[in-house]
């Protein structure tokens, strides 16, 4: 490990709107079952406009991100998250989607050079989707949590879903939450399940709840 990389330099701090471009990188380089994404892109942009800038722009998000100061206070991970998945999809709806799918024609294939990949975001960017009833009625809630390979198993994704738990059981008085996961990552999952989320029965698959009370941060 390199004093890059130890937690005495390192910090986490709220979400601003100017880490956009950052926390829409963050999210390619890890898109892709926790591994790079640059190479099913040729828009790399998609995935974050879909799974992380909403998030530093919107109402009824939240966020922190994690700092390295000994490169240039590079952004290095992040939890963003919302207390209100409804809202948010209507406040992305309403206010994101129409303004950053301008530059992406639809239907995806009349976008030169498009790869499959870019195709079903783009398809996402004209045709949002909703999250899971049963994730809903579980909690308002939800969370994307990405970190840097270099800056994993170091405690970090720890402290990032508890600043996300503390957040949401202190300000906005809620006592679970729930996420989505690729089904493909299983150190992910396994990571959750320690921590003490459980998969969620009626959702769809990779998607895991977080009772407050059970959380082992």
């Amino acid at each position: 490990m390199t004093c890059a990389q130890t937690s005495s330099e390192v910090h986490v701090r709220a979400v601003q709107s100017t880490d956009s471009t950052a926390i829409n990188r963050i999210c390619l380089l890890t898109g892709d079952a926790g591994k790079s994404a640059e190479g099913l892109h040729k828009f790399g942009e998609l995935i974050g406009l879909v799974y992380a800038e909403p998030y530093a722009n919107l109402p009824t998000t939240f966020g922190f991100v994690m700092v390295d100061p000994s490169k240039s206070e590079e952004l290095v991970g992040y939890v963003l998250g919302t207390d209100d998945s409804r809202a948010f999809e209507q406040h992305a709806q309403d206010d994101w989607y129409p303004r950053v799918r301008a530059k992406y024609a639809y239907p995806p294939e009349t976008n030169p050079g498009a790869t499959d990949a870019d195709k079903r975001y783009i398809n996402t960017l004209h045709s949002p989707p909703r999250a899971h009833q049963a994730a809903v009625d579980y909690s308002p809630a939800h969370l994307h949590i990405n970190i840097l390979p270099e800056y994993q198993k170091q405690g970090w994704g720890r402290r990032l879903i508890a600043r996300a738990v503390e957040y949401l059981r202190d300000e906005r008085g809620l006592s679970r939450l729930w996420l989505g996961l690729d089904p493909r990552n299983e150190g992910a999952k396994r990571f959750y399940e320690r921590l003490g989320f459980k998969e969620l029965p009626g959702a769809p698959d990779g998607t895991m709840g977080l009772e407050f009370e059970e959380f082992r941060g």
